[in-house]
């Protein structure tokens, strides 16, 4: 081998080391400081009042306690507040060893980014007349963000309802992709079968985005469980965005329901819709008439629709509270288990800046988030086994069904004057509906 080749050789493996040396400190600089214990406050309405917008990881509630995954920056905001809790993290072995047995892949039974790419192109190369795989927006690391569109004439845009199933908004809810992802692929694999298939997809148009955070995702999976929001770089050194509070709606409206602090788990952004997951079901919400939309999370066994901001009933209050009841029966009819209902501001805690206030303050429509099982921590919160996918997809199947349906059914009530009304919304015009006046 010529000088000049050793040289070269050498160059490019010094490069080489290099690059992997750099790569290796800008996982370093990411990784979060791990949040290592679980502590409860006691639920009282003092401390309550005061643990609201310290923008801590509140868990669950359970038992008249507060618990709050917490790292040392937590707990001195706790101590710092005078608010006093109890170390709990001897009862979430999840914590010190791996919550459940993943049978294969990097992320067993549940998708990792890659594996619901793959699988999102395989149902519409399978079904490609009544499935169309749409690029929404890219992720801040450049990952695509998927709907699929399932219609009888897909590649039409037909005068037909339509609805909207979004999935995984915060990384650790691995759940939340599963169900939009296998309500697609029932959808797709039992049309020729199944009559209430069949008419779903002949009269409507349902768009299913399974994976709005997969950058958190993937993050969740390689480093880091309990990781939360997307991974934006903050200008105080910290990670991420939850990117739901990042939706336009009453954006920032306080800072109980959102946090202005980047290191905080629910930091809103810097402005709204400042990140592009978001934007990319904004833009897609801009481009459609969605009659309904469903977004998943975990956990806590329940539906919820808006308000979240504030406890102030909206216009539509009956109409949301009797769509969640039937839901409600639906699913507890399929393996007993019973998911509670009512407005979120009400039945969990304040937030702003969410997706469902967004989509019903935008457009005035139906709009729920079902937090998935369990109802608590203790039985497994963001660890649902493996074995649990199915059945808790199946408990929530008739639930989209029904809401499909309802959709086509009040299809023909969403007469030129309203349409022309939620046009004016969208477009920063007129009154929204339910709106409450400061």
């Amino acid at each position: 081998m010529s000088a000049v080749k050793r040289s070269a050789k050498k160059r490019l493996l010094a490069l080489a080391i290099i690059g992997v040396s750099c790569r290796l400190l800008l996982f370093s600089a990411a990784a979060p400081a791990e949040k290592k214990d679980i502590v409860s406050v006691e639920k009282t309405p003092r401390l309550a009042a005061r643990l609201q917008p310290l923008g801590l990881d509140l868990l669950f509630e359970w038992d008249n306690k507060v618990y709050i995954l917490a790292g040392p920056r937590d707990l001195r905001t706790l101590d710092r507040n005078h608010i006093p809790y109890l170390m709990e993290s001897n009862k979430f072995p999840a914590l010190t060893s791996s919550p459940v047995l993943l049978q294969g892949g990097i992320n067993g039974d549940y998708h990792s980014y890659l594996e619901l790419e793959a699988d999102l192109q395989d149902l519409e190369r399978a079904h490609p007349e009544i499935a169309r795989l749409y690029t929404i927006g890219m992720s801040l690391e450049n990952r695509k963000i998927y709907a699929l569109k399932i219609s009888d004439n897909v590649a039409l845009d037909e005068e037909e309802a339509e609805v909207l199933f979004l999935g995984c908004h915060h990384a650790r809810e691995w759940i939340s992709v599963e169900v939009p992802f296998l309500l697609a692929k029932h959808l797709l694999e039992n049309y020729a079968s199944d009559a209430a298939v069949r008419r779903a997809v002949d009269q409507s148009e349902v768009w299913i985005a399974p994976l709005i955070n997969p950058d958190g995702l993937e993050y969740s999976i390689r480093f880091y469980r309990y990781w939360r929001k997307n991974r934006r770089l903050n200008v105080d050194g910290s990670f991420g965005v939850d990117l739901n509070r990042n939706y336009g709606y009453n954006w920032a409206y306080d800072n109980e329901g959102s946090s202005p602090e980047p290191a905080a788990e629910v930091y809103r952004g810097s402005a709204p819709f400042s990140e592009p997951e978001t934007r990319a079901v904004r833009d897609l919400f801009l481009e459609r008439e969605f009659q309904a939309l469903v977004t998943y999370h975990s956990y806590s066994q329940v539906i919820l629709y808006p308000w979240g901001y504030t406890p102030t009933p909206t216009d539509k209050e009956a109409l949301h509270w009797s769509l969640a009841a039937d839901m409600s029966m639906l699913m507890e009819a399929v393996n007993g288990r019973l998911y509670g209902f009512g407005p979120s501001a009400q039945s969990s805690y304040l937030t702003n800046g969410d997706t469902t206030d967004w989509a019903f303050g935008v457009a005035g429509i139906p709009a729920y988030t079902i937090e998935l099982p369990p109802v608590d921590q203790l039985g497994g919160g963001f660890f649902n086994a493996e074995r649990d996918i199915t059945p808790v997809f199946n408990e929530n199947l008739p639930a989209a069904l029904y809401l499909i349906n309802w959709s086509i059914v009040n299809f023909g009530a969403f007469q030129a004057q309203e349409r022309e009304a939620r046009t004016d919304r969208l477009n920063g015009r007129g009154k929204v509906p339910g709106r409450h006046q400061n």
